[in-house]
């Protein structure tokens, strides 16, 4: 599949999803919604052993959505009708039958670290930094993100992180839970290496294992908390706070 989202199959049996918008941060346009909507309903058909979500490029994994879509002068229903279908997305991320792992292959901003939430294990190349720096724009998570994020970490570290807004390093993040394994810089570029604990499973013991970890989340209550607080987020789109830093963003030097 060309384009911005690109999905290609591993001889070793997993997929691979890429965001490929390097020019623009690998932020998410409606465009790439869409393609990462159909990349997740392809790569589900095909036996894999599990699902590799990662950007293209050593800076940045995603710097969130497209603001050039998500632009300050939208109304909260028309702001609704954009966010709503990249949470429908990070769902289908959490449903996924098998597991899905994310390559943090550089920073990654608000939305991006909403996808990296929905995914069930998080593997950062080393001096990579994250943040859920959403409240710092006058709004909250607009992906159904910052439910995840509870459901990923501690309470109480999760309610910090969206309250502050905080960018922090892989260290810190590991050591709250967020991320599993830190990889240095000269042994990324061969995945296979490092994904070997994963690569070694059979495709019925991931789906297995998968399904009793989706129990454990109790994934359906989660889609409707998602759905809540992408309407929580809406509800703020118009607000003066919200308004004044898109502004700084896209008038910045």
């Amino acid at each position: 599949m060309a384009g911005n989202v690109t999905l290609a199959f591993e001889a070793a049996g997993y997929g691979v999803i890429t965001l490929h918008r390097p020019e623009k941060h690998n932020a998410i346009s409606k465009k790439m919604t869409q393609d990462l909507n159909d990349c997740l309903e392809k790569a589900k058909q095909k036996p894999l052993k599990f699902l590799v979500l990662t950007g293209f490029g050593d800076k940045m994994f995603c710097s969130g959505g497209d603001l050039y879509d998500l632009h300050g002068d939208l109304s909260p229903d028309e702001a609704f009708s954009i966010l709503y279908p990249m949470k429908e997305v990070l769902y289908k991320i959490v449903a996924f039958p098998v597991p899905v792992i994310c390559l943090l292959n550089g920073n990654a901003l608000g939305g991006g670290c909403e996808i990296a939430t929905a995914c069930d294990i998080r593997i950062a190349k080393e001096s990579t930094t994250f943040g859920f720096v959403q409240s710092t724009l006058g709004i909250v998570p607009g992906w159904g993100g910052g439910v995840l994020l509870y459901e990923k970490v501690h309470h109480t570290f999760a309610f910090q992180w969206l309250l502050e807004g905080a960018i922090y390093s892989t260290s810190y993040l590991m050591e709250k839970g967020w991320i599993q394994q830190v990889v240095d810089k000269s042994q990324w570029s061969d995945p296979n290496v490092f994904l070997q604990p994963y690569i070694l499973k059979s495709v019925d013991q991931m789906k297995l294992l998968k399904a009793q970890y989706k129990k454990k989340l109790s994934a359906l209550a989660l889609n409707a908390e998602m759905n809540a607080e992408v309407r929580s987020c809406a509800t703020l789109w118009d607000s003066p706070e919200h308004k004044q830093a898109v502004h700084r963003f896209m008038h910045r030097k």
